[in-house]
Parts: structure tokens; sequence; C-alpha cells
């Protein structure tokens, strides 16, 4: 399998152990640099058996390229509004509303909210806001040069909720691969493997509904047991310090050469 990595993606640290694990994996791979206003992916080559890796920009644009497979998995499944009918009360925010960035906002006084961006996952990270807080970054937003954040960007909004800990899985073929946490609270002692009981939670979820051929799935303890915290394409997901790249890649080349 081929693999097409996008380049300039500076605000992920560890962006640089994609390279190495395909060169250690003796794996052929191609190098892009995407700008984030292209509209289309400019990128030939005779392979079809054709992986992409990198921002949502190139996750979405691979779509496009619909001779490549596995390409991008891009879209679909990982839409709230589709996996949320599977995992119900599994999802730490399972009650939210949708709008766009641009429209008002009711708040009641002194209440926090967690918001992140709902179709274009990376514009900016999600978070927990007050009503100032978020009348701040709005105004910042629409201001700067890049142009991400438009008054058409749509938003998902939920009550706050606290987490004790946080991991990100990383799946294929159904199967676990790869699980580090990436959060602990004031409250929890850290540990270096996702506890059994975590697992386990995600191991059942995928038996509710095993959203892809390959995805990421992001956990939390919270008062209330395990939940989800989101779902995220696997073509435009972060690597956090303690995950094992080699074994993601691996996996992948294996699982879509059969």
């Amino acid at each position: 399998m081929y693999f097409l990595i996008q380049s300039n993606i500076y605000l992920d640290p560890d962006h640089y152990k994609i390279f190495d694990a395909l060169e250690e994996l003796n794996i052929d791979y191609g190098v892009i640099n995407i700008p984030p206003t292209t509209e289309k992916l400019d990128f030939e080559t005779d392979h079809t058996d054709v992986f992409v890796y990198g921002s949502v920009t190139i996750a979405r644009l691979a779509k496009q390229k619909t001779h490549w497979f596995p390409g991008s998995f891009y879209g679909g499944n990982h839409l709230y509004e589709i996996y949320s009918g599977y995992y119900g009360d599994n999802l730490l925010n399972s009650n939210v509303s949708v709008q766009k960035i641009s429209e008002k906002m009711i708040w009641k006084k002194g209440e926090m909210k967690f918001i992140k961006p709902y179709r274009e996952a990376k514009i900016f990270t999600g978070r927990v806001f007050s009503e100032a807080e978020w009348e701040d970054f709005v105004f910042e937003a629409f201001k700067s040069p890049s142009g991400r954040i438009t008054e058409d960007s749509w938003i998902q909004i939920s009550k706050a909720k606290q987490t004790i800990k946080e991991a990100r899985l990383w799946i294929v073929g159904g199967q676990i691969i790869d699980a580090g946490y990436y959060k602990f609270n004031d409250r929890a002692p850290f540990e270096e493997r996702v506890a059994e009981d975590g697992i386990w939670f995600a191991k059942d979820m995928l038996r509710l509904f095993n959203l892809e051929e390959a995805f990421v799935m992001d956990i939390c303890l919270t008062d209330e047991g395990w939940k989800i915290v989101e779902i995220n394409c696997i073509n435009s997901s972060g690597f956090y310090p303690n995950t094992n790249v080699k074994s993601i890649i691996k996996a992948l080349k294996v699982y879509f050469s059969k």
C-alpha cells in the first residue's frame, strides 16, 4: 500500500513519527504540501492502493479520488448525527445542539459550555467556554487572516462535563491497535496503560457500532463511568507522545492489503 502524507502539519509536534514509521517498515510513500484554501488534490500516482494522512483538508479532498482505496474515510459515519444514534447515552455529550457560529447563543448566568466544530473538526480545538470567553474567541476568529472560521462555520454545543482521564484509541478492522492517555485531571493518578475497563468499554462500543473500517475513538472516565468523547477520522487524527505510530501503520498496511 502507498501512503500519501501531507508535510505542512505544524500544529502536531509528533507528526514526524509517521515518516519514521514508514521508513522503518520500508513502506512506499509520497509527500505533499497543501495550502488550506486548496479545493483540488493535485497529486497523480500510478498507485490505486493509496492511504492519505494529514489535515482535514487532505482527508476531504482525497474523497475526490474515488479510484483510491482505502483513500480517505472523511465524512459519512463520522458525523455526530449518525453515530449518536448508535452510541446514545454512552457519549459524553449525548445532548447537543448545532448552529452556525454567527448565530446568537443563550447563556445562563455563570454557565459554561463545551463548544467544538461540527463538520470541519480542525478549524479550532473544542473546549469549555464561559460566555465572555466565547464572545472574545469569536471576535478574534473573524478577524484572523487565515479565514478558516467564517460566519457560516458550524459548531456543536453541549453542557460542560468533568472528565477524570481521557484516552485515544486507534481502531483498524474492528480491532484496537493502539490506546494511550492524553489527559488526566488533578484527581487521577498517572497510568502508563489505558485501564482494562476502558478498553472493555471501547470493545462494547465497537460491538454496538463499528463505525468504519479504520477510525479513531476518544474515550474518557467520568463519575458516571466510561464515555465516548468523540469519533475522529483516522486520516486526520493527531498523534500523542505515547502513540505507537509504527503499529498503526503496520495494521493499516496489513488490513487493507488483504
